[in-house]
């Protein structure tokens, strides 16, 4: 059963806030620890948080095997409670993305976030292909597609929503906001939620070129701060959204320094030494070293001194 208009406009409109990517936990044998998933998730909701997307990238997705993918869907289910959207995210192998995308429609999540495709040959019409098929897969789910390669045009995502209705976003996540600018308005700027998806750190530029929301790793974190963050931009009071981008700038900076080598292991530091949460990561992401540790330390006292905290 496909999405009425009406809902597909309501989604929209539900997706032009920050989303969540939460990190996925793990116990000392190295097994996921669900409870703190879980108890996680509940606290993101708690401080108003209101799209969560479990397997995304700072949830390390590419290091988790099916059966942990699935269950983070359903844990993320559980804990939000339906108190917000749960937008799931999938990919690799079409066959395998279609299988998850069916799995977190029973699981209850009312969309799916398809990554950025890995393959090492790409085309355009491949890049269609792909999408149309998971799309298509769900028609009652809600689609966001994930962009990180700068060849796909305006046109391209036009085009492969004129064959799928259900697809309501697009997480942008190259750093260009020109780029961003022209895509998004040969796309349809009205026609999709558009999300700066390079986090608090390029968030402003991305919103005065028409994003209207962004994804974020460190509201785990600091929500509060978040939040803050896209209030000042949807007031359009970027002075006041300077203020806050400095507040969050050197962790996000942390995070994106040699390709976001250290994405994961910032967040999840912070929330150890907050005692939210373990530190251990899987590879390819590593632990910090201490230097690193002692700086993040050092950010979340001024956190408390700002009242973040």
């Amino acid at each position: 059963m496909k999405l009425e208009p009406s809902l597909l406009d309501d989604l929209r409109t539900r997706l032009a806030t920050v989303i969540a990517i939460p990190v996925t936990p793990f116990a000392a044998d190295g097994s996921v620890d669900w409870d703190n998933h879980a108890a996680l998730v509940r606290r993101l909701v708690d401080h108003g948080v209101r799209v969560v997307t479990p397997n995304g990238n700072t949830g390390e997705f590419y290091a988790l095997g099916q059966a942990e993918t699935r269950r983070a869907v359903e844990s993320t289910v559980a804990a939000v409670a339906g108190r917000a959207e749960v937008v799931a995210g999938v990919g690799l192998d079409t066959a395998g993305a279609i299988a998850a995308a069916l799995h977190a429609r029973e699981a209850g999540a009312g969309s799916i976030m398809v990554h950025q495709p890995v393959h090492p040959y790409r085309s355009a019409e491949g890049w269609i292909d792909y999408h149309r098929a998971i799309a298509e897969s769900v028609p009652e789910l809600g689609v966001v597609l994930y962009v990180r390669d700068e060849r796909v045009s305006g046109e391209q995502i036009r085009t492969l929503a004129d064959h799928c209705p259900n697809i309501v976003a697009v997480k942008y996540a190259v750093p260009d906001p020109v780029r961003f600018a022209s895509v998004a308005r040969d796309a349809g700027l009205e026609r999709f939620a558009w999300i700066a998806g390079l986090a608090e750190l390029h968030a402003p530029g991305y919103w005065a070129t028409g994003a209207v929301g962004f994804t974020s790793g460190l509201v785990n974190v600091v929500p509060r701060l978040s939040l803050a963050l896209l209030e000042t931009l949807r007031g359009g009071d970027y002075p006041k959204a300077m203020r806050v981008w400095e507040s969050a700038r050197v962790f996000e900076e942390l995070r994106a320094a040699d390709a976001s080598a250290d994405n994961v292991s910032v967040v999840k530091e912070a929330l150890a030494q907050l005692g939210l949460g373990g530190r251990a990561v899987r590879p390819p992401s590593r632990i910090l070293p201490a230097t690193v540790r002692d700086g993040i330390g050092g950010l979340i006292a001024q956190w408390r001194s700002e009242g973040w905290l």
